[in-house]
């Protein structure tokens, strides 16, 4: 129908439409056409974000800080909703500080094989694990999560969230799975551990509670986006 516009004025709209067999009749009722319900409430919402974005925010403000104003406002709006309209409009936040790393890759340490090539899938419970550490975004700011992840049930069988991202933050996800998962004295028989190159999951204190257990370490290959794709981020 754009098409239709921009040449109908230079050639006349029924021989455009002859040509692309189009019914004139098709072209004059959409143009005609009021716009849907979402379409107008879509109108209003952008102008609100905008304003929003540009006074409230002074256009640091990214998607979820708006959608939090508008929410503070009353307006029941979705925050994927707000996110779809500020991509529209072509507006979006600042990102202060330096990016977040929550994997530290070590070079020097002895890496074990990869046993799960990209196959996050199990027969049954506590065949294999996957463990990974991410940022939640909560009002305050980003706090830290390690998780460790059984992917036959895909439930988090261990976690931990605390403020900062601390030595520990990973052992005592494991720490947790284990006790949860096996009994005093019972082995990890059979268990597979999958993570990636991070230097949490590569320490001498990790590595030496999987052998305690009786798992077998597996680590992903270097820079290889697919390493924790059965845990999935935020999952905590």
């Amino acid at each position: 129908m754009a098409f239709i516009a921009v040449y109908g004025t230079l050639f006349g709209v029924e021989p455009v439409c002859r040509v692309l067999q189009v019914a004139p009749s098709s072209c004059y009722a959409a143009r005609n056409r009021q716009p849907c319900a979402r379409a107008r409430r879509d109108e209003l919402l952008m102008a609100k974000i905008h304003e929003v974005w540009e006074t409230t925010g002074r256009r640091v403000y990214g998607a979820r800080k708006v959608w939090w104003e508008l929410q503070a406002q009353g307006m029941d709006v979705a925050r994927c909703t707000v996110e779809r309209l500020m991509r529209a409009l072509g507006i979006c936040g600042t990102t202060r500080g330096k990016a977040r790393k929550t994997t530290v890759p070590d070079a020097g340490a002895s890496r074990p094989p990869d046993l799960v090539s990209r196959d996050f899938a199990a027969v049954a419970p506590n065949r294999r694990w996957v463990a990974d550490i991410t940022y939640v975004p909560v009002r305050t700011g980003f706090v830290c999560a390690a998780f460790v992840m059984d992917l036959f049930s895909r439930k988090i069988v261990g976690w931990k969230v605390p403020a900062s991202l601390s030595a520990s933050l990973a052992l005592d996800a494991l720490e947790m799975a284990v006790s949860a998962r096996f009994r005093a004295g019972q082995a990890a028989h059979g268990l597979v551990h999958h993570s990636d190159r991070g230097s949490q999951y590569l320490s001498i204190a990790y590595t030496t509670r999987l052998a305690e257990a009786g798992a077998v370490a597996s680590v992903g290959s270097k820079g290889d986006s697919y390493d924790n794709a059965g845990a999935p981020r935020g999952a905590v």
